[in-house]
């Protein structure tokens, strides 16, 4: 079984998930982009939901796949989100942001009552820190930025070396937001969540891609079927 038909398998079974009336976040990235085309299915089979998009890329799958839209103005709560993830690690902590979206991801994460994270089994791991931790940064100002997280990195006892995300084009990879993002190879982050909170600290940090407290359950599909981890404490604690 190749890794697209994994991630697909990890989509279907987070869609058993889902309600009549459901308003849902809808992920960015290949594998919530199975789930966005399953839901389509079953909204053309009757289903009644409504869902908040995470990026434009999202927005246009799910318009093509005929799944109603609205926005975070329009409605107070959200019932579920699901999104994927770079890494995940056993707290259910999670690295996100390879496709540059991780600050919408995160406020239709932090607005949800749930998150299911679906990945294939290889975004499990022991400790966070492998996949490059994406931080998005504001433009004006970056040599100051970069100085400031190089010393919250300091403290927490990790370093690595940062680099401006490059487009395919060559050019700065910039956000659905306008902003930059600096990916930084850190190979492993012992204390993620007071990473976290160092980070979100500096100004010129507009959020970063360690999703803390955020993720309910986690779908994980690999080649012996489906492993379902549910996070040892509610959501909030």
């Amino acid at each position: 079984m190749d890794m697209d038909q994994l991630k697909r398998q990890a989509a279907a079974r987070a869609l058993e998930e889902v309600r009549d009336g459901m308003q849902l976040g809808l992920g960015t990235g290949s594998t919530a982009k199975h789930f966005v085309e399953l839901l389509g299915e079953r909204v053309a089979a009757g289903l009644k939901v409504i869902g908040v998009p995470t990026s434009e890329a999202t927005r246009a799958d799910a318009e093509r796949c005929g799944v109603p839209l609205t926005t975070l103005d329009a409605i107070d709560h959200l019932d579920i989100t699901v999104d994927g993830a770079d890494e995940i690690d056993p707290e259910l902590n999670l690295i996100k942001g390879g496709g540059g979206a991780l600050l919408r991801e995160k406020i239709v994460a932090a607005a949800s009552d749930r998150m299911i994270v679906i990945a294939d089994d290889t975004k499990w791991v022991p400790t966070l820190g492998r996949f490059p931790l994406p931080i998005e940064v504001i433009p004006f100002g970056l040599g100051a930025t970069s100085r400031a997280i190089e010393k919250a990195f300091a403290e927490c006892g990790v370093s690595g070396q940062m680099a401006v995300r490059k487009a395919k084009d060559g050019h700065v990879f910039v956000t659905d937001g306008g902003h930059w993002i600096v990916d930084a190879r850190l190979e492993r982050i012992v204390d993620p969540a007071s990473l976290a909170r160092a980070l979100s600290a500096i100004p010129g940090v507009v959020e970063h891609g360690l999703f803390i407290g955020l993720a309910s359950s986690a779908v994980l599909a690999g080649g012996e079927g489906i492993r379902v981890i549910e996070r040892r404490k509610p959501k909030g604690d």
